[in-house]
């Protein structure tokens, strides 16, 4: 059982490929000054370290839009110019060198926007047509306020524009704070197109509350088999942008990698579930196998430790170690974490 995602067009980002039968891929943006290559570089490369798939940074200036040439020669993975307003801006990061321009067609008159397709046409280089809920072109809102249909309708004349002068690496994202709206603008786009899609919720909050809001947003969406490539947005460091995207989409099945099942702990606990299992998620993260672990706080809930590929429980005196259903062995407590990170690595 699993998600039967839309087939979409493939489109390459530098060494990426989106959509297809690609896997999801998992970005994030730079909260730098973009003019400060050391500190975005120094940010771009914390965001490699875990796992982050494509990056984006703002271009509100042209003195960021120069520095684009220093940072692409720093970093491995490929990079997102974000651009409002002005075209030139978007011009001179194709001649920088970036991979991927996103223009919010809202804010970008229809003669400048053609200048950036065959810029970025010429430079074999994709674009993301970025819409929001709150920027939508006059004529749309005269149409249909801001609504899920004015959003998808901005996205598909946009694309329109872009074929009319042969151009076809396009990705598209629909984008709105309220889920339900989010929601509803991306299937009605998904139901007449097949570019790839970028989800996300914008502006979705703080690392708690807006996890929980992309969850659902992003969540549901994937549920439906939409979306090529994701980006949690939250007002907090972005690595934690790039934990909560694998998380999700490990949790759905759609991308490889271990996954803690723990019990929530009460009094009956036995051994510090809490510390055990953000050890062992924390030191798995990166992994790309398919782990179940399971870390149970006593025999109540041993059983479903039983039903992890690999896990551990408590008991009055020592903490059990499972794998495949059976018991492996009794571990001293302050030596769980390390006795079942040994047998995941054998595994």
């Amino acid at each position: 059982m699993g998600i039967a995602r839309k087939k979409t067009r493939e489109v390459k980002i530098g060494k990426i490929s989106v959509g297809g039968e690609n896997p999801i891929a998992v970005q994030s943006m730079c909260n730098t000054k973009t003019s400060d290559v050391g500190a975005t570089v120094k940010q771009i490369l914390e965001l490699e370290e875990a796992g982050c798939e494509i990056n984006r940074v703002a271009v509100p200036d042209m003195e960021s839009a120069k520095a684009v040439g220093k940072i692409v020669k720093e970093i491995n993975t490929p990079l997102v110019a974000d651009i409002h307003y002005d075209y030139r801006i978007a011009l001179e990061c194709i001649k920088q060198g970036i991979d991927k321009i996103r223009v919010n067609p809202g804010n970008t008159p229809e003669e400048k926007l053609k200048e950036v397709v065959k810029s970025a046409k010429d430079s074999g280089i994709p674009i993301r047509i970025g819409v929001n809920q709150g920027s939508l072109r006059k004529d749309i809102i005269a149409k249909y306020g801001h609504s899920p249909e004015g959003m998808a309708e901005e996205a598909l004349n946009a694309i329109k524009l872009c074929e009319e002068l042969d151009f076809h690496d396009i990705i598209v994202s629909l984008k709105s704070s309220d889920i339900f709206q989010n929601m509803k603008a991306n299937q009605i786009f998904s139901s007449k197109s097949d570019y790839p899609l970028h989800l996300g919720i914008t502006e979705a909050g703080t690392l708690r509350s807006g996890t929980i809001k992309s969850s659902i947003g992003i969540g549901s969406l994937l549920l439906g088999g939409i979306g090529d490539t994701i980006r949690v947005s939250l007002s907090a460091d972005p690595v934690e942008e790039v934990a909560a995207g694998f998380s999700m989409l490990k949790m759905l099945g759609l991308r490889k990698g271990v996954v803690v099942v723990s019990c929530p702990t009460c009094g009956r606990a036995q051994i510090d579930v809490i510390k055990t299992a953000n050890e062992i998620e924390k030191k798995l993260m990166k992994c790309k196998k398919n782990i179940k672990v399971g870390v149970m706080g006593c025999f109540v809930n041993a059983d479903e430790a039983k039903m992890a590929d690999i896990g551990v429980a408590g008991a009055p005196d020592k903490g059990i170690l499972f794998k495949n259903g059976e018991i492996l062995r009794e571990v001293e407590k302050d030596k769980l974490a390390e006795e079942l990170l040994k047998e995941i690595e054998k595994i």
